[in-house]
């Protein structure tokens, strides 16, 4: 495939992944004073016992621009096939002063959030969403989100005196990353998004020391079932990150699944019209079920 051909099918599947307006959820709720720091709840459709929890993290390379809007169609999906969806919204880097590009994250801001969201979900949950099992959680994230996903499922074992560690493994069934920037040495050799993993870390005097502290790649093992799912075309976020995060894991003694996509590239993942859509819910349901 030439270069010309694979950017203008990556623009179609962005395309129609993005056509889909935001669905609405059924309640949202804050777990924090900022107005980011929310929750969007889509209560499970359909009939039946306590349904599965998937906790959503949106991509969009940890910048303003995108917000858990545009993943909504994708977190109704998932309600209509019988989940409990909490799509989860987090603070985003801000424009530069003066009016420049969004950076990639906030430090410490963004990971802050992601903690505290998932910490207070089991509570949220049994409050919010009665048709739920929070006992039956499953972790998910697109891009950026998958690598806040596997982060989220990783914080028992950061290092010693970070401000996110936990003492045990969060309650999870396991974690489904999709196309995730799941090792951020790799991500920047590469430019992933523009230099987002660097960005992400407060740039060039940053990231070398904050790396162990916010790269999945150097989490291992983490003990919590780990499925990556990758589309073979993909030139956002190729395939390559996911098999160093699974490479790493394999030297690290812990056996990480990973799903690739023929002739899929990065949206189709979150595209509720798109065979790989209900590729990513089998994976889900996998592990949930």
């Amino acid at each position: 495939m030439t270069d010309d051909v694979a950017a203008a099918r990556a623009a179609a599947e962005e395309e129609s992944a993005f056509s889909h307006p935001p669905v609405a959820p059924d309640t949202t709720v804050a777990y924090g004073d900022d107005p980011d720091q929310v929750v969007d709840f889509y209560a499970p459709r359909g009939e039946g016992g306590p349904a599965p929890v998937v906790v959503v993290l949106h991509g969009g390379a940890w910048r303003a621009p995108y917000d858990r809007r545009h993943i909504s169609p994708f977190a109704a999906f998932l309600a209509g096939r019988g989940f409990a969806v909490a799509s989860v919204e987090y603070r985003h880097g801000a424009g530069e002063p003066g009016g420049g590009d969004p950076v990639a994250g906030r430090w410490p801001d963004t990971f802050d959030d992601v903690a505290a969201a998932l910490d207070a979900l089991p509570g949220l949950i049994r409050e919010r969403v009665p048709g739920a099992d929070p006992r039956r959680t499953v972790l998910t994230g697109h891009s950026a989100g998958g690598h806040l996903a596997l982060w989220a499922a990783a914080r028992h074992v950061l290092p010693a005196g970070s401000r996110w560690r936990t003492d045990e493994p969060a309650p999870l069934r396991g974690v489904v990353a999709l196309a995730p920037i799941a090792d951020l040495e790799v991500a920047d050799k590469l430019d992933v998004c523009g230099g987002a993993a660097r960005q992400l870390l407060g740039g060039d005097d940053h990231f070398a020391e904050r790396r162990p502290y916010a790269d999945p790649g150097l989490l291992l093992p983490t003990g919590i079932a780990t499925t990556l799912v990758q589309g073979r075309t993909d030139v956002v976020v190729p395939q390559v990150v996911a098999e160093a995060y699974a490479e790493a894991a394999a030297k690290a003694g812990e056996v990480v699944g990973v799903t690739l996509l023929e002739d899929v590239g990065h949206f189709p993942l979150i595209d509720p019209g798109a065979d790989a859509c209900a590729v990513v819910a089998e994976e889900i349901a996998q592990l949930a079920w």
